[in-house]
């Protein structure tokens, strides 16, 4: 069975990684969901990043605001996927998490998603997944076509609206 590690900075990032959790539930891969702090338990950070492949963990989610330096800090540790999820703050409405996560030194890459994108990470999560897993990519698949199906049915009755004025 897939298994995706989540983390986050702080428990007030839970309401961002909610989505990624549903989403991964959905398709039926185990969750784990933390609090690590990079800054106030980077011992913590360090013994979960080293021993995450060796527990099954494929991808790991970071959400963190702010200084937002858990995803790099992960990533530094392990050579699994690492995605980081910019948390939306008061200061800079999240850009400052963003930038924190978007600009990694050469060599420690880590994915990222737009701010507060907790669907998007574990959509990525499970596109990543997908490579493995057959079951997962064929219902990525499907959700991505029933996506595209909405939209057609919401274009063909704006078509009809507009045709009726």
């Amino acid at each position: 069975m897939a298994k995706v590690a989540i983390l986050m900075g702080s428990k007030s990032d839970f309401a961002v990684v909610k989505p990624a959790v549903a989403v991964l539930k959905e398709f039926n891969v185990e969750t784990a969901v933390r609090v690590i702090s990079a800054h106030r338990t980077p011992e913590e950070a360090h013994a979960f990043a080293s021993q995450a492949e060796a527990a099954g963990f494929e991808v790991i989610i970071c959400a963190a605001g702010k200084a937002a330096h858990l995803g790099g800090v992960i990533a530094a540790y392990t050579t699994l996927p690492v995605i980081g999820l910019p948390v939306k703050t008061d200061m800079m409405g999240g850009l400052d998490s963003l930038l924190s996560i978007v600009q990694m030194p050469s060599g420690i890459p880590v994915a990222t998603v737009g701010v507060n994108g907790g669907e998007n990470a574990g959509l990525l999560a499970l596109q990543i997944l997908g490579i493995r897993y057959p079951e997962i990519s064929s219902k990525l698949k499907a959700f991505k076509k029933s996506m595209a199906e909405k939209i057609n049915a919401d274009d063909a009755a704006l078509q009809k609206e507009l045709q009726a004025l």
